[in-house]
């Protein structure tokens, strides 16, 4: 077995993780013989029909590549004017993290709101409204939060439900990039229903890759008037598998018997674990709630240096000292201890 000498645990991503024994063993079970290609199978079919059992009849859902993938497909369905904007937080993945894809694919402005720990408000989505109708502004058509935002925290079914109403009442669409959509219902509680279906989201993305599936999203559809573009603007987009299959069965197994809770519960409570463990280690401090399987530390300098020449992590404000270390469903509390051992003895060390 290959593994790193130098790195015996990443915390820079859940993307770093490998895949889940269910999820192999699931796209081993539709390894066997030939099946049509782009989506024409038994097992796209049994994903669509785990998507209306999950999030409700008129639920439609649409197996993709990859996140960003899965945003601009999503964000294309309710984009129809040459003149549309996107209302967002400033520190959204579309506007920070996916090369532009949005102003060069979609050709659409982005309207950045700046927001505590990441999260929009009515007032904020308010704020960005005021030049509807006039014609040297570009025009809001939807607004696109993150759950889990790129801090780490996590929107409340309430706090989404209001913002579906503020956005609804002036024609606009409510988009959710849900890449840690799992680990957000997981901290809250619920089903994943109670943050989508439930509290007025017309489109989001179901995030599998994050929480242990390989190569696997999707994008899926609540307004049932939006669905019959998908196939089209997924084709166009590139995300379109020929062996659709393989991605198709992931998603299946991740919304049966509860596995992406459990994953994403699991992951959850390892940030929980690391953040816990900061308590009596000289010169750390949290920056933001831990609400999900991300946490954002404060550190010296040479203590993040000393630390990042054993693990992989990244800095999020270097100058600041703010770094962010994830968690996955292969997180062990004994990776968390011995990161946390080795975290004191830089900090004693400095």
């Amino acid at each position: 077995m290959l593994i790193d000498p130098m790195y015996p645990k990443s915390f820079a991503s859940d993307n770093h993780a490998g895949v889940h024994p269910d999820i192999l063993e699931a796209m081993a079970s539709a390894n066997q013989g030939d099946a049509p290609a782009y989506g024409d199978d038994t097992w796209t079919a049994a994903f669509a029909e785990k998507v209306k059992e999950v999030f409700g009849p008129e639920a439609e859902g649409f197996a993709v590549l990859n996140g960003a993938g899965a945003n601009m497909v999503g964000l294309a369905l309710t984009l129809t004017r040459r003149y549309d904007a996107v209302v967002c937080a400033d520190s959204a993945h579309i506007a920070t993290n996916e090369g532009g894809a949005a102003e060069r694919l979609l050709g659409v402005k982005l309207l950045t709101v700046p927001t505590s720990h990441g999260k929009l408000r009515p007032a904020d989505i308010e704020s960005r409204l005021r030049g509807l109708g006039d014609p040297h502004e570009s025009q809001p058509a939807v607004v696109s939060i993150s759950q889990v935002t790129e801090l780490g925290t996590c929107y409340s079914p309430d706090e989404i439900a209001a913002l579906a109403e503020t956005a609804h009442a002036s024609g606009l669409r409510l988009h959710v990039d849900g890449a840690r959509l799992a680990n957000a219902a997981a901290h809250l509680g619920c089903d994943l229903r109670a943050v989508t279906t439930d509290v007025g989201v017309d489109v989001f993305s179901f995030g599998g890759t994050k929480n242990g599936a390989l190569a696997a999203e999707a994008v899926v559809v609540l307004d049932p008037s939006l669905a019959e573009a998908v196939p089209f603007l997924r084709r166009q987009s590139l995300q379109l598998a020929s062996k659709m299959r393989f991605i198709s069965t992931q998603l299946t197994a991740l919304l049966s018997d509860d596995l992406w809770r459990r994953n994403a519960r699991h992951a959850n409570q390892m940030a929980a674990r690391l953040a816990a463990g900061l308590s009596d280690i000289p010169g750390t401090s949290l920056a933001y709630p831990v609400e999900s399987n991300a946490v954002f530390a404060q550190l010296p300098h040479p203590v993040a240096e000393a630390l990042r020449r054993r693990y992989l992590f990244h800095y999020w404000d270097e100058p600041a000292g703010l770094v962010r270390w994830m968690t996955a469903f292969d997180t062990t509390p004994e990776h968390v201890d011995d990161f946390l051992d080795d975290l004191r003895k830089a900090a004693e060390a400095t």
